[in-house]
């Protein structure tokens, strides 16, 4: 089991894990004030409710999730995934933002019909309005660490292995590609779980395809990393099509939403908070496909045999590096041994 090992690991990891329990604490309490507050069933007959309780779970999920991809990165010693969850940070700070006037919004309809109590918003707003400063902070501090862990993994990684600047540019291709995917899941799923929940007037045809679309989802992502760990072109080009495919989905969203169509006013108690997600999915979605297309590219050109091979080594570090790098230690000076360095 990983345990981070210097100063700037165990930083990192603090920092993420204080700013997931203060905002998870804050959430929790909004939840739970909320819930409380609920009157004559509203949860189950009104979308206002169904909206703040899938705002506050899905927020809650984003946190959790976030410090499983902290503990990943740290262990993996992967600068680009560390670089991601500051990015990652700056996306929960805008869902944070957009949040807050959604959720008042939706207090504001429930105290309307008389199924909250009118002082409820006054008692969370402090709460709710602390959770973007919080992330604000976290950002900060989170962005200062990863410029350290930089120079950290770096040297960590230059001490096993350094190559020609080509295999270099591939190798960072690579990486991007899989942290890229690991976050394409978060806002994907945030955006399908608020669409099934919240959004009203959804026919039984897209909604049982949408609840279909999570788990094939998550397959496609796994065999995206496998295709490209492999080299398979053929495995390639058919998720880069289904990237396509989810890019105009999305895209065709974004339009329903705030175009003509007749199922305008069906997105519009989460339509602000759907699209932050539709947004940040369709940017990830876009690097994704030039990504993907660009390792496809790099294929049979040397980088295989260094992504597939496992050898036992003594050394911890030796170990940590293969688990993240799937590359063979080089120790010594002879010659014919290929060098890589990662920075």
């Amino acid at each position: 089991m990983y345990i981070p090992n210097s100063l700037w690991t165990w930083s990192f990891f603090v920092t993420a894990a204080v700013q997931a329990i203060v905002t998870l604490f804050l959430e929790s309490y909004v939840f739970g004030k909320f819930q409380a507050d609920l009157k004559n069933d509203a949860e189950s007959k009104t979308t206002q409710a169904k909206t703040i309780v899938t705002y506050l779970s899905l927020f809650i999920f984003g946190f959790l999730y976030q410090i499983a991809l902290v503990y990943d990165a740290l262990r993996l010693q992967n600068t680009i995934q560390v670089i991601g969850l500051c990015a990652y940070n700056v996306g929960m700070l805008i869902y944070a933002a957009v949040q807050v006037g959604q959720i008042n919004d939706a207090v504001a309809g429930l105290g309307g019909m008389g199924d909250v109590n009118p002082d409820l918003w006054h008692n969370v707003r402090p709460y709710l309005v602390a959770v973007p400063a919080v992330l604000g902070l976290g950002t900060v501090i989170m962005a200062f660490l990863a410029w350290k862990l930089y120079d950290e993994f770096a040297w960590k990684i230059y001490k096993h292995i350094s190559a020609d600047l080509r295999l270099k540019r591939r190798y960072l291709v690579y990486q991007i590609y899989i942290a890229l995917l690991k976050f394409d899941f978060f806002f994907f799923l945030g955006f399908t779980v608020q669409f099934l929940v919240v959004v009203r007037g959804t026919t039984n045809v897209e909604f049982y395809l949408t609840i279909v679309a999570v788990p094939v989802t998550i397959v496609l992502l796994f065999m995206a990393a496998y295709w490209v760990r492999k080299e398979n072109r053929v495995g390639m080009v058919i998720i880069i099509i289904l990237y396509f495919g989810a890019l105009a989905y999305f895209l065709f969203k974004l339009f329903r939403m705030y175009g003509h169509s007749q199922r305008v006013q069906d997105y519009l108690p989460t339509r602000r908070s759907l699209t932050v997600f539709a947004v940040i999915t369709v940017l990830m979605l876009v690097s994704t496909i030039v990504n993907a297309v660009w390792c496809t590219y790099n294929f049979n050109k040397g980088l295989k045999p260094h992504l597939g091979k496992h050898q036992s080594q003594g050394s911890e570090d030796n170990k940590t590096y293969q688990q993240e790098f799937g590359m063979p230690a080089v120790s010594g000076s002879g010659q014919g041994q290929s060098r890589m360095t990662i920075d």
